[in-house]
């Protein structure tokens, strides 16, 4: 291996990664396996890939491709080198739309081409619900179908050539290939021809039983496509590859059919009675030439509830106990509408149907899509479930047209084995996915398991289906193949595997010659589970049952955090394009240090730490991810252990302490300002601070707003205005303006009557113990003022939020501390919320850019309503995370990443606000603004005043 890694390194052009946390890093996918990995390439051209590929043969060792790693069935984790093509290998090469044929590498998002090809009217067909980070790479070596491939067809049917590798070196492009193509490869002879001449043996060997055997359904995914050798299908040898799981070849480049997109969509959302009888109207539905039709059962409804998860857009469902979800094209508006309307119109008159209705708003829409999209986060992690759902059945495909009937049995089968789940999926396809409570912890649950499968497989082939439909077979299904296709067609598609692979070098042990299904379980009963005494765990974690193993177990794959448009999880990989720095990565890597393998040292791993540093705890993934990842409270919790046995840096005793000198510092602030502003002696400030030397230091205000603050004013409700930190020592006037605005609401405001803190920068860097006594003095201090009935109202979100938050994660039991988070608001909240308080009146556009805590735990609601009662147009913008991230943009390292997440996507909204006024309703955000522009924004109390940016 030490041969292998210096070969790679010498020769590729990329990131040769052989360390431990780098191959825990890539252990696992979404699936239930974990395999440990050889070692990780990160090439930075195809070329690079190309020659990782011939390195790795030169040394007679295994590889495998990963693109997104959101793989179900265990195809992108093995015990192989891993090629990650995802970060570099990502562009569009060619985009031709008189051909309809865009040329792409295999890193690329699907999200990335769509987008640059939309400007030709143009779409790729297949488009799964991970299209915001699933790569083409991954979807042809999966065959993923998505909503729209009813209409559009699987990517198997959108591939018109490939450019490959082989294992052992050759390289080519292969599609159809017509009978005079294959004579002129025979009489050229080599390698090609000897492929060829196998593939071509293969299909005339066993072209009756391809063509009896193969099922006639749009869903048919398992198993490799030997039916795109027979005649019919022009020996198309591309798409005979689709679906191979990179167990045959390297994907090079990708040649891809496009198609017109319809100008005009519309969704018709149809409730029904149960879902086996909405299932019964899929082959009538069909006849009106929808684009898709997705199902939905009350129990992922039900899940999402009890997640919290798009609740809001689980009220745009109409009456029913399960749902069709079906898109509709027109050339225009009035024809779309009419089209949908026809079919809502002759649903009507079936009996099963409950209440429908015709949506054309393209954000409501949209809306409507996060529910069927969210579908697998929902399905993970159920609160209150007996047992742990997990994939394994989760895509398996009939014949629309039997669909109902299938359903029927399949539901029986659950209840014979007592599994709980729901069932939704791409109905118009005859495809159900599933995520069953399998469990997978002890020996009973496997063997169970197991059984279970095997079971389904009779099932699903007894009716003419197709074990998957969309997610491949890999280590989850290679075994039952059998099954569906009989030893023949398997011997011959392991004949297939070997005119590409003869030295099973591709990725083995998946679909072919397949690992036990039941074997490299992630969490199986070879997972020894650590003592949760022995751990020491610091939070409550009330929501994994009180268990910090259940807690960091708590990821399962869905990669959401590795979308790079919409929403604010994962900043930091935004920033890096780096797995470990998603939030995932961040997540595999505690669940790799619970197995102590690679990852070693424990809550000592300097691996583990090197990836949760450059989290900023903005609690972005709290709110977006669907199983509910609380990446901030985990690297809380690992550096309070961490560092019991090593030095902090020196930004955790300059900015995690904060709180300590601003108190020292307020009676003198001109003292502070002398060292933090004066240059030279702000240089050394900035080197003794671990600051970078670009960022510029706030300076102290002259007179805190404590020192300022007039009094208890007002007659009404009972407020106490929490003077944070960060607004008392530095920028008084938003605390100020909070006061106002609350008096004019008609409030008695009034300051907790000692300087407090919330200690929210104590968490970066895992000072619990302080943060613990500095929050138990804020409920003290508080106390007697909540329970009189006062709220505690602040404009700071990441403050307020540690009071929504971490407070009750340290003091779970406390009923003062309960009571306290409980009256904790802030203040646009509270104004919309309590108080018909009607602002002076304004004219113009107003676009608020809510704090990252905000977004996570409060939302803008409050703000929006507010500056809309003072007659401004209001736009919540949708512009990620700022980079500052409290002490983050600041510290030495993290200086660069702050800038490159600050010039994602905030700093070109601001500078295309055109005339309308923006709203930061953080400090943090104020200040990288101000840094970045010059211009100090208002935040929402000052913006309410009618003060405007200067």
């Amino acid at each position: 291996m030490e041969a292998l890694e210096r070969a790679l390194r010498d020769t590729v052009d990329g990131e040769v990664r052989f360390g431990d946390g780098d191959r825990a890093l890539y252990a696992t996918d979404a699936s239930n396996y974990r395999q440990v990995p050889i070692g990780v390439v990160v090439p930075h051209t195809v070329e690079a890939l190309a020659e990782t590929v011939s390195v790795c043969a030169e040394h007679d060792v295994p590889v495998v491709h990963r693109g997104g790693g959101t793989a179900l069935a265990g195809q992108t984790c093995n015990v192989a080198v891993v090629i990650d093509s995802s970060k570099y290998c990502n562009r569009v090469l060619s985009v031709d739309p008189e051909r309809r044929v865009a040329v792409v590498e295999p890193g690329v998002v699907l999200d990335d081409l769509q987008a640059a090809v939309r400007p030709h009217g143009l779409r790729f067909g297949p488009d799964p619900s991970t299209h915001s980070r699933c790569t083409l790479g991954g979807m042809i070596g999966n065959n993923s179908c998505g909503v729209h491939s009813l209409a559009y067809g699987r990517t198997v049917d959108n591939v018109e050539a490939l450019e490959i590798m082989t294992y052992d070196g050759l390289t080519m492009t292969v599609g159809r290939t017509s009978p005079d193509e294959r004579a002129v490869l025979q009489a050229e002879g080599g390698r090609r021809a000897e492929i060829y001449d196998a593939l071509a043996g293969i299909a005339e060997a066993n072209a009756g039983r391809i063509r009896d055997v193969f099922p006639d359904i749009p869903r048919r995914v398992s198993g490799y496509n030997l039916n795109q050798l027979l005649p019919e299908n022009d020996f198309n040898v591309a798409r005979a590859l689709v679906g191979s799981e990179s167990t045959c070849v390297t994907i090079l480049r990708a040649h891809l059919k496009l198609h017109p997109e319809p100008p005009c969509k519309v969704l018709v959302v149809a409730g029904f009675k149960d879902v086996c009888r909405a299932a019964d109207e899929v082959p009538f539905i069909r006849t009106f030439n929808p684009l898709g039709c997705e199902g939905i059962d009350f129990r992922l409804t039900e899940f999402m509830r009890k997640k919290a998860l798009h609740v809001e857009e689980l009220e745009l469902l109409p009456e029913g106990c399960a749902w069709l979800l079906i898109p509709l094209g027109g050339t225009d508006r009035a024809e779309a509408c009419g089209r949908a309307e026809e079919l809502l119109d002759a649903l009507r008159g079936r009996p099963d149907f409950t209440a429908g209705r015709v949506v054309a708003d393209p954000s409501q829409q949209d809306r409507i899509w996060e529910v069927r999209e969210a579908g697998l986060g929902a399905t993970a992690f159920v609160p209150g479930a007996a047992r742990d759902t997990w994939p394994g059945w989760e895509d398996s495909a009939v014949h629309p047209d039997r669909l109902g009937e299938y359903l029927r049995a399949l539901l029986n089968l659950y209840d014979k084995y007592g599994y709980d789940a729901s069932v939704y999926g791409h109905f118009g396809e005859g495809l159900v996915h599933t995520r069953i409570d399998f469990g997978l912890s002890t020996k009973d649950e496997v063997a169970t398991f197991r059984a279970f499968l095997e079971d389904a497989a009779h099932l699903v082939v007894g009716m003419g289906g197709s074990l998957s439909g969309e997610h491949g077979d890999g280590q989850a299904r290679g075994e039952l193949l059998p099954i569906m296709f009989g030893d023949d067609l398997v011997r011959a598609m392991e004949a297939f595997k070997h005119a590409w692979d003869p030295g099973n070098r591709m990725n083995p042990g998946k679909i072919v010659h397949a690992r036990p299904l039941d074997a490299d379980l992630r969490l199986g009963p070879r997972f020894t589970r650590p003592e949760e005494k022995a751990l020491d765990p610091q939070f409550a974690y009330a929501g994994s049952d009180h268990s910090i193993v259940r807690e960091f177990s708590r990821c399962v794959g869905v990669g959401k955090c590795r979308q790079m448009r919409g929403g604010t999880m994962c900043p930091s990989y935004r920033g890096t394009h780096e797995e470990m720095h998603s939030t995932r990565g961040r997540a595999h890597l505690l669940q790799e240090m619970l197995q102590g393998d690679p990852v070693r040292d424990g809550w000592n791993s300097p691996d583990v730490w090197e990836a949760l540093d450059l989290c900023l705890a903005c609690k972005a993934c709290k709110r977006e991810c669907p199983v509910d990842v609380d990446m901030a409270t985990y690297k809380a919790e690992f550096a309070y252990h961490y560092f019991k046995k090593r030095w902090r840096p020196r930004a955790a005793w300059s900015m995690g302490q904060i709180h300590r000198w601003t108190r020292l510092a307020e009676p003198v602030p001109w003292l502070a300002n002398l060292a933090t502003q004066t240059p030279g002696l702000t240089r050394i400030a900035k080197a003794v601070a671990g600051i970078h030397a670009e960022r510029a230091l706030p300076a102290m205000a002259r007179r805190s707003f404590r020192r300022s603050w007039r009094g208890t004013r007002g007659a009404g409700q009972r407020v106490v205005l929490f003077a944070d930190t960060f607004n008392n020592h530095f920028t008084p006037p938003p605390l100020h303006a909070a006061a106002e605005v609350l008096e004019a609401a008609g409030c008695r405001v009034e300051i907790p009557a000692r300087n407090i803190c919330c200690g929210r920068p104590l968490f970066d860097f895992g000072f619990l113990d302080q943060a613990r006594t500095t929050l138990r003095g804020v409920i003290e201090a508080l106390r007697a003022a909540v329970d009189d009935g006062a709220f505690v109202v602040g404009v700071e979100p990441s403050c307020m939020a540690t009071l929504k938050d971490e407070m009750l994660n340290l003091f779970p039991d406390d009923a003062d501390a309960r009571r306290l988070s409980d009256r904790s608001m802030m203040i646009g909240d509270f104004l919309a919320e309590h108080t018909d308080w009607q602002p002076p009146r304004q004219t113009g556009q107003a676009k608020v850019f809510a704090h990252c805590n905000q977004h996570a735990l409060f939302g803008a609601a409050g703000d929006k309503t507010m500056l809309e009662r003072a007659g401004l147009e209001v736009d919540v913008l949708d512009a990620g995370c700022c980079g500052m991230a409290g002490s983050f943009g600041f510290e030495h390292d993290k200086y660069t990443v702050s800038q490159t997440i600050l010039e994602d996507r905030l700093l070109p909204e601001v500078r295309a606000l055109d005339g309308a006024r923006l709203v930061a309703t953080g400090f943090s955000c104020r200040e990288q603004l101000v840094q970045a522009t010059g211009t100090m924004f208002p935040s929402l109390p000052e913006a309410l005043k009618g003060e405007r940016h200067e």
